[in-house]
């Protein structure tokens, strides 16, 4: 407003801005902009209906597109909330304290910006990443430290680019019980792939399982942007990186190491087991046992600390089919027990057993139990060796060993069979491990607080079929075949008087019964692998 106003008019223009931040905002709140310096800050009807958001639900979690000026509008929602309330104590915490801080000056632009006579509350105290109103009003910016907010009682707690905080869990563990004496809180984030907080917290609160209340602003919410936009917006872009940034896509904005295409595909072939059987009913069959086909066992044995599990899948090798599934958390002799009912069930199926400090104990109690097809290998070079070879070979050893060498190597070779469709899995449990499975610096891994259990006992599975079983195939084959080459000449001169030809008959028959098991087991290694 332009012309000066009077004190009736100043006092109902106070009333009026105090009672609405959406008047507020659009009437006194400036802010600065790249091309024009400061100007005042118009609302679109997206960022209009924020601000009653913000005044109507406690909690609100905002899943958004880049570039909509979102911060900007919370930064608005805060200086009106700081000017017009006594005491309100305010913090905000991001990815970095450089982006809290700049939310945070964004405020301090805005109230410094006001006419003189709606700078109801002047700046006491100003720092660079917080500031104090003369009516007891704060605002501070945080990093993401474990101890961040601890201490304090908040009316606001602001959680900006909430999904790439890597330990907002713990954080909000911490967090909450500052606000839960009827402070309010707004996450807000593009995605950034799928088992972090934030996607968590918004997938409940879009079914309605927790307090927060979801918003979900598109790229094109925006009345100035149109399709012609994006493709100019997008067009040096990557899938994931539009998925991000502009579609607010949690399941492709993730760098999992499975291609999110793929996975999408996968998730069309989930289907019930036929049978889920077991002492926990946690060990799902989708076939059952076909005496024509063969089936490997691979199982993942967990370490007994109760943050994961003891999971095996059943491969049948003709087909690459994971036909039956174990998920659970029993003891190493009933896992054992299991393994060894659903190995002997399906053929005496070969049983790879991952060979940490507890898969140990499984091979151990198998070997007691006598199981006929147990996975060796020579220790070191991984090589696979039969079983009746490595009961007398010093360097053989039960089971599979996952270490920094053989992980990529299981897992590019996991990724490889889906990636070329070679796998079929029917288990939801398996696939929705594969939404939570990253790449995190260099390193495949679960995102914190997720499990894949299932993906590494597939992947050993992936791994040994294609390179030990495949390989030791070819080999044996090319073994019998040289066996089958061998010719031994038995071509006698008969110097023997003609009273002697029965007992030199039997004689000759009995030493033709000796030579040939020499030859036997002379060639005996060739078979053996």
């Amino acid at each position: 407003m332009s012309y000066k106003l009077t004190k009736k008019e100043i006092l109902k223009e106070v009333l009026k801005c105090g009672k609405d931040p959406k008047y507020f905002i659009n009437n006194y709140a400036k802010i600065p902009h790249p091309g024009h310096g400061l100007i005042p800050f118009k609302t679109y009807d997206y960022q209009d209906d924020l601000l009653e958001n913000f005044n109507d639900y406690r909690f609100t979690v905002i899943l958004k597109a880049r570039q909509l000026g979102i911060s900007t509008i919370v930064a608005g929602y805060i200086a009106w909330m700081l000017l017009f309330h006594r005491d309100k104590n305010v913090l905000v915490i991001a990815t970095k304290l450089n982006t809290a801080a700049n939310l945070v000056r964004k405020v301090k632009g805005i109230i410094k910006h006001l006419p003189p006579w709606l700078a109801i509350a002047n700046i006491d105290i100003d720092n660079k990443n917080s500031f104090e109103l003369s009516n007891g009003s704060q605002v501070k910016a945080s990093s993401t430290s474990g101890d961040a907010g601890r201490s304090e009682a908040l009316s606001l707690l602001v959680i900006d680019e909430a999904a790439h905080i890597d330990n907002l869990t713990d954080l909000w563990t911490g967090l909450y019980p500052t606000i839960s004496t009827g402070g309010r809180c707004i996450a807000l984030s593009t995605p950034n792939g799928v088992g972090d907080w934030f996607h968590e917290t918004y997938i409940k609160a879009d079914a309605g399982q927790n307090e927060f209340f979801p918003i979900h602003l598109h790229w094109s919410v925006h009345p100035d942007r149109d399709q012609n936009w994006f493709e100019t917006e997008t067009k040096n872009m990557s899938k994931r990186q539009i998925a991000q940034e502009y579609e607010c896509n949690f399941n492709t904005s993730g760098e999992t190491v499975v291609d999110p295409e793929d996975i999408i595909k996968l998730k069309k072939n989930i289907k019930d087991p036929i049978y889920r059987t077991g002492v926990d009913r946690n060990y799902w069959i989708w076939e059952e046992f076909k005496p024509e086909n063969t089936y490997l066992l691979v199982a993942d044995v967990s370490r007994g600390d109760g943050a994961d599990f003891s999971t095996f899948h059943l491969i049948k090798l003709e087909t690459l089919e994971i036909v039956g599934e174990y998920q659970g958390k029993p003891t190493p002799d009933l896992f054992s027990e299991i393994i060894y009912s659903a190995g002997s069930e399906y053929g005496n199926a070969m049983v790879v057993v991952e060979n940490n400090s507890v898969g140990f104990a499984v091979l151990d109690k198998l070997k007691d139990k006598v199981y006929p097809n147990i996975y060796y290998s020579i220790k070191s070079s991984h090589e696979y060796i039969d079983q009746y070879q490595a009961e007398t070979h010093s360097s053989a050893i039960a089971g599979f060993t996952t270490s920094l060498k053989t992980r990529p190597l299981i897992v590019a070779k996991f990724e490889e069979y889906i990636r070329n469709n070679l796998l079929t899995i029917y288990s939801k449990r398996l696939i929705n491990e594969l939404d939570t499975f990253i790449w995190r610096n260099g390193k495949p891994v679960a995102q914190r607080g997720y499990n894949d259990d299932l993906i590494m006992a597939c992947a050993i599975g992936c791994w040994v079929r294609d390179t030990a079983l495949i390989e030791n195939r070819r080999d044996i084959e090319y073994k019998k075949a040289f066996l089958n080459c061998i010719m031994v000449n038995k071509t006698e001169l008969k110097t023997n008087m003609p009273g002697q030809q029965s007992q030199n008959r039997n004689r000759e028959l009995f030493e033709k019964a000796v030579d040939e098991k020499k030859k036997m087991n002379e060639f005996l290694w060739l078979l053996k692998g």
